[in-house]
């Protein structure tokens, strides 16, 4: 083959370079001594550093979160997605968890209730978005709207507000939220995976 120098160069056996037709004999000795071709990548490394490479570059990875092994070409993958371990949050609490847990904490999680203002009826966490589409108090809030806010904020002519009759206390509010978070802070800690 010739170089558009016009040098004529011959194809080395061992690294496959063109190298100059002067130079292939002294390329050969010294390619074949210290030089070695990586069987993953085909990449000509130095002898001394073979091991190096395939550790840094093609070697599995311990996860540091599961402790498998993963190959390295998947590892990135593995660490946002696939990890068991991996830290996720509760979509009705927001509370980060691993993703092996995750279904167990949301079964309990997503049973959990709150009032909803529109109709004044406990909903259940999982089937809030459905509610908030077919709430019967959302029409009816709309259309009263200006006759129901003027009269919750009237007073009793003390300096207090007055309670709506359907309403429910703060106070009362407050102690369930706080009851549900101990019940399933102790849910949480019952139900914890073991290593094995």
């Amino acid at each position: 083959m010739e170089t558009a120098t016009g040098e004529i160069t011959i194809v080395c056996n061992h690294c496959d370079r063109d190298i100059p037709s002067l130079n292939i004999d002294l390329h050969r000795v010294h390619c074949a001594r210290n030089l070695e071709k990586c069987k993953i990548c085909g990449d000509m490394v130095p002898k001394k550093h073979a091991e190096e490479h395939f550790l840094n570059t093609h070697a599995p990875i311990a996860c540091s979160m599961c402790k498998e092994t993963i190959e390295r070409e998947i590892f990135d993958s593995h660490k946002g997605e696939i990890c068991p371990k991996r830290i996720v949050t509760c979509e009705f609490c927001e509370f980060p968890l691993p993703a092996v847990d995750l279904a167990e904490h949301q079964e309990v999680c997503g049973n959990r209730t709150e009032l909803c203002y529109q109709c004044n009826s406990y909903v259940r966490l999982r089937e809030r978005y459905n509610h908030e589409t077919k709430c019967p108090g959302t029409v009816l809030n709309n259309v009263e709207s200006s006759r129901r806010i003027p009269r919750a904020a009237e007073g009793d002519g003390n300096g207090r507000r007055r309670r709506d009759g359907n309403g429910v206390s703060h106070k009362r509010l407050f102690f369930t939220i706080a009851i549900t978070g101990i019940a399933v802070f102790i849910g949480s800690l019952f139900f914890q995976r073991k290593p094995e």
